[in-house]
């Protein structure tokens, strides 16, 4: 069953807005047994909308839309959807009653607000909970379009509980089985390198992915069908012994979840103290729900005087081996714990560039100094030449550094 993606918006196309819903929406359309043809990015314009859906539909059996769905001038998808499909707008009590529900909490209706419960005649429209435009489901002859939101929480929602199952339910299609694995300590070739013999001997139908993050390695294993279950956890387990502690989690996740969890499970208490980071390694732990639970705070100690007055670290040492030093990191953490009063910490200090590099220490040069219970272990990295992926690699990699001391547990 073949499948397309339309993007709309003018924002798309001039680069004020990075079209992440297509990629999500492949991944998803894909696991679900979907093949995914094509995927567009089109303007606000009416006449090029249409013309899109005429050629699209030539192709594929199922298009999805976003975007044009909000209450201003710009965006015509609704009226656009009605001139293609020969239908006009109405007005829809049970869609402005969801409206309703949804901005109880932080605003008036208006009228322009109350003008999204106009909706097409004659399809199946579906409530937003999460939002104030609702989508609608048309059944043209042998094949399907929905148009969703452009807002992409808005979209996963909708997507996760609404368009995927009714997708499935319609269409005999059988969907893949998948196996996630996020491993540490190997760059994307190193690790193929590694795996080359496992990957060569998969059985026939089978795949592997490899999804390459900032300082770890993401590997889908996937095959279609419910059946090839056995097949799948044989292969799982070849992979399991293959690269043993290297696996840290055998789920979609992000370093902060399986940090977070490590923490809370074992009653541990974390605190961070960032200079080049600049706070990111906080505000990425404090994204996961619950993590009040284990995370107390964290001083961003960008300047050098900050470092001195705040954390106690030795102006002389500063002075002898600059600010990106193993000491400096080290007495970052040292200060940090007893300030905090936390069994752990993350403490970084380098240089994220594009500027400030020296011989000794060029553009990328960082320091971790992670610290648990009574021991610390301060390592350096050499990162890029470009300052957020040198912050993000940093933050993962103080994440990962403290994970791995905290599951060893003979530090």
């Amino acid at each position: 069953m073949k499948a397309a993606i339309v993007t709309i918006g003018d924002e798309i196309l001039i680069g004020q807005i990075v079209d992440t819903n297509s990629a999500w929406m492949a991944q998803n359309l894909t696991l679900a047994g979907f093949e995914v043809e094509e995927m567009q990015s089109i303007g606000d314009d009416a006449q090029q909308i249409k013309d899109t859906i005429s050629d699209v539909f030539q192709r594929v059996d199922v298009v999805l839309m976003t975007g044009g769905l909000g209450p201003t001038k710009d965006d015509i998808t609704k009226k656009t959807l009605c001139e293609y499909f020969d239908t006009t707008l109405v007005f829809d009590d049970a869609v402005l009653d969801n409206i309703k529900n949804v901005i109880s909490n932080f605003t008036s209706l208006n009228e322009l607000t109350r003008n999204q419960a106009y909706v097409p005649k004659d399809c199946t429209v579906i409530q937003n909970r999460v939002g104030t435009a609702p989508i609608t489901w048309f059944d043209y002859k042998d094949k399907v379009l929905v148009s969703m939101p452009g807002v992409p929480h808005e979209m996963r929602y909708v997507m996760e509980n609404e368009i995927l199952p009714r997708l499935k339910n319609k269409y005999d299609i059988e969907a893949y089985i998948k196996r996630v694995f996020i491993v540490k300590g190997y760059t994307e070739s190193a690790l193929a390198m590694y795996i080359a013999d496992f990957e060569d001997n998969l059985p026939q139908g089978f795949g592997l992915a490899y999804l390459p993050s900032l300082g770890l390695m993401k590997l889908r294993l996937f095959v279609r069908g419910e059946h090839r279950l056995p097949e799948m956890e044989a292969e799982v387990k070849k992979l399991q012994a293959l690269l043993g502690d290297a696996i840290i989690a055998e789920e979609d996740i992000t370093p902060e979840k399986i940090l977070g969890a490590r923490l809370f499970e074992k009653g541990l208490t974390l605190g961070t103290a960032e200079s080049c980071t600049g706070g990111n390694i906080a505000h990425m732990i404090t994204s996961v729900s619950g993590s009040s639970n284990y995370f107390k705070g964290s001083v961003v100690s960008y300047a050098n005087e900050e470092k001195v007055n705040v954390l106690h670290v030795s102006q002389e040492n500063i002075d002898k081996y600059t600010a990106v030093s193993e000491i400096v990191a080290a007495q970052m953490a040292k200060g940090a714990q007893n300030l905090l009063n936390v069994d752990c910490v993350i403490a970084t200090t380098g240089i994220a560039g594009p500027d400030g590099g020296t011989e000794e220490n060029p553009v990328g040069t960082v320091w971790v100094c992670t610290v648990y219970k009574n021991k610390s272990i301060t390592k350096r990295y050499q990162f890029g030449k470009y300052r957020e992926s040198n912050i993000i690699r940093a933050s993962n990699n103080g994440m990962l550094q403290l994970l791995e001391m905290i599951d060893n547990d003979t530090y």
